[in-house]
């Protein structure tokens, strides 16, 4: 940009712009074109942005993007983390729910093969290490849904891979849909994920699938990059949490 166009969009004067320019200059967070007529921001300025992540952690980055995915249609949203056969909700964000008896609170633990946010996760991780996640707890059928045969378990595991997501009809509570989503490191490996839910009788799976998807992946993969932008060391322990 110009001096003249910097001023007109700060809506200050030429002369407190051109100080204001020569400072961030001098700091090096602006650069001149070498004709010097033009400004420009250099990199320096995304640091400002990674400082302010990084003191942040997995709930405080979180809580917003999960406010946005509750609505009409979503009447709750989570981040959970696998704890070893279980997953451990970190932060919640529910508006119903509350006739389905259904009432999950910072700390509470469900099993990793029967949730979606669980599937999300363990899709992402090497074979033998969901085999050992898989078989270190008895499996057992809490709804009519649930998936407990391993090889039905790790076909599935394979689609959510594949998918990018995870889709659960009821598997863990009856008459509840959630879907999933992974919060990767920058190797791609699992450090969270990312869920939504819906009553089932409130729209048909494919409505729900086509309403959350998107939304939830878009949050998932945000939030991945601020977590990776802050060296991932604000991710709360699972005992921690629970205490």
């Amino acid at each position: 940009m110009t001096l003249s166009e910097v001023a007109r969009a700060t809506g200050i004067d030429n002369g407190a712009a051109f100080r204001f320019l020569n400072t961030l200059v001098l700091l090096g967070y602006v650069s001149r074109s070498t004709e010097g007529k033009r400004f420009r921001l250099t990199l320096k300025c995304l640091d400002l942005g990674f400082t302010a992540i990084a003191r942040t952690d997995l709930r405080t980055l979180a809580r917003p993007m999960l406010r946005g995915l509750v609505g009409p249609r979503i009447e709750a949203a989570s981040v959970a983390v696998v704890d070893g056969a279980e997953i451990v909700y970190v932060e919640r964000v529910q508006a119903g729910l509350a006739r389905l008896g259904v009432d999950v609170a910072i700390g509470s633990r469900a099993p990793v093969y029967s949730t979606a946010v669980g599937q999300a996760v363990l899709a992402n991780l090497p074979r033998s290490q969901q085999i050992a996640i898989l078989e270190a707890a008895p499996r057992r059928q809490l709804t009519s849904r649930t998936l407990t045969s391993l090889d039905d378990i790790l076909k599935r595991l394979d689609q959510v891979r594949n998918d990018g997501f995870a889709l659960s009809d009821q598997e863990n509570v009856p008459g509840l849909r959630v879907l999933a989503a992974p919060i990767l490191d920058s190797d791609g490996v699992p450090m969270a994920g990312m869920s939504v839910a819906a009553p089932a009788f409130a729209m048909s799976l494919d409505a729900f699938a086509n309403a959350a998807r998107e939304p939830v992946i878009a949050s998932a993969h945000l939030l991945s990059r601020a977590l990776q932008a802050s060296g991932s060391a604000a991710l709360p322990t699972p005992k921690s949490r629970t205490a």
